[in-house]
């Protein structure tokens, strides 16, 4: 299948796949032991898996990271985790443990900047894919890894558990779907989180510990600093999206999800670095965004700096109809009615007597947890039935793709229209060649024709 066979039988049509409800519980076979890997073993790595071994008895058969002691602390955590307490195999080199061929299912979480290139060498493996968000970095690295599924029928969820999060959930289900909120013509995502780097560190040269050669991969080689790694590599756009890829891409999701959106037709945005230009960090510190969608316009705000109108709401998105006002978060959500009818309130559903471990684990983001355990529980069962998950590829794909369209409309000034058919911008070749972003030599960019 070539670029334009692809665009025409896939992408174009674009038909709303994984858009399946998570609300009843998924059914998968939960004796099963699949054997597993997990490529990127840092914090959100760790956290995915011990969530799917919550839920599954898998084996883990193999780790990898560039961060030697990451790893083997990663694998001793793993030994005392799963019920066989063997200790995983582990690898420096993706490509190493990919090739053994003892895997079933593989969970994908480094940094951003190489999710495609080991997402489509796992398809090509044979095994079924759990990929974080963003997908990618630039737009054809996310055509490739929809091109790689299919062509080698793999099922991938992508790590946007809002789709799976039963309060959200409930939220569609009773105030959406009922019509509570009556006609929606407004979206607000927004994030005001205090999380951008404020730091200059100098650059010095890499711990011993980490294979910087290797961590920076395709991206652009840059001097070390410890704002890099680990964890911090979200302060410089050449790994990742920003803000905007981190934090918008979730809400941006869910209301796709939640409204039965696919692409957006037009993309504006605005921003830089405002308030904190001491910081190394390059990624802006204020960013508006708008996509525009018939009859209806979401709006992403963020800033690093500064109160949030709502300090009970201070990430996720406000959904505005003719009939009344619905507020979510990933702690709660909170219906109010025009009418003055009765308003609705909803925590996040915690499970500590179910899974006891979630009040003890390191750095565990307990609120999501229970989330986390659906997504994983839909992943398994589309693999039993393949079929696509909730979070399919497909739909991660248009999330991702809309963010950084987003991000190249502030770089370039300009808004941009989006043609879904032909995956490209309308009439604008300086954004279309924008699309892809120069890989550093000897990686190779995964380009849509060659997965």
């Amino acid at each position: 299948m070539n670029r334009r066979e692809f665009l025409q039988s896939g992408t174009a049509a674009l038909a709303l796949t994984g858009a399946s409800s998570a609300s009843a519980a998924p059914a998968y076979d939960d004796q099963k032991v699949r054997r597993v890997g997990l490529i990127g073993s840092g914090w959100y790595g760790k956290s995915d898996l011990f969530r799917l071994i919550q839920v599954s008895p898998v084996e883990v058969v193999s780790l990898c990271d560039v961060d030697s002691t990451m790893l083997s602390n990663a694998a001793d955590m793993v030994a005392t985790r799963q019920r066989s307490k063997k200790r995983p195999r582990t690898y420096s080199d993706y490509r190493k443990m990919l090739a053994e061929k003892d895997l079933d299912m593989v969970i994908i979480e480094p940094p951003d900047h190489w999710h495609a290139l080991i997402m489509t060498e796992a398809a090509r493996s044979g095994v079924d894919i759990y990929v974080q968000k963003p997908i990618s970095v630039d737009v054809l690295e996310g055509q490739a890894m929809l091109q790689a599924a299919r062509k080698y029928n793999r099922v991938v969820q992508v790590g946007t558990q809002r789709r799976s999060t039963p309060h959200l959930i409930e939220a569609r289900d009773r105030i959406v779907r009922e019509g509570k909120l009556g006609k929606i013509s407004y979206v607000d995502v927004y994030c005001f989180y205090h999380m951008r780097a404020t730091a200059n560190p100098p650059d010095i040269a890499p711990p011993p510990n980490l294979d910087y050669e290797m961590w920076t991969g395709p991206a652009p080689m840059r001097p070390y600093n410890r704002l890099v790694h680990p964890r911090g590599w979200r302060a410089f756009m050449e790994y990742g999206n920003g803000i905007m890829g981190d934090m918008c891409i979730h809400f941006f999701d869910m209301t796709r999800w939640m409204l039965d959106l696919g692409w957006p037709t037009r993309i504006s945005c605005s921003g830089g670095i405002f308030e904190d230009k001491a910081s190394k960090a390059d990624i802006p510190d204020t960013q508006t965004a708008t996509w525009d969608y018939p009859d209806l316009r979401i709006v992403w705000t963020q800033r690093s700096w500064g109160d949030a109108p709502d300090p009970k709401y201070t990430w996720g998105a406000t959904f505005y109809g003719d009939k009344g006002t619905l507020k979510m978060s990933v702690y709660s959500y909170d219906f109010i009615p025009l009418n003055g009818g009765p308003s609705i309130h909803r925590d996040v559903t915690y499970e500590f007597d179910q899974y006891p471990e979630d009040r003890t684990e390191k750095d565990l983001e307990r609120h999501v947890a229970p989330a986390v355990r659906v997504h994983m529980k839909d992943w398994l069962a589309a693999i039993d039935a393949r079929s696509k998950p909730v979070a399919d590829i497909e739909q991660g794909y248009i999330s991702t793709a809309s963010c950084i369209l987003g991000n190249l409309s502030m770089k370039l000034g300009r808004s941009l229209k989006w043609d879904e058919a032909s995956q490209s911008v309308v009439g604008d070749e300086e954004a279309n060649r924008l699309l892809a972003r120069a890989y550093r030599a000897p990686w190779v960019h995964p380009a849509p024709d060659n997965v």
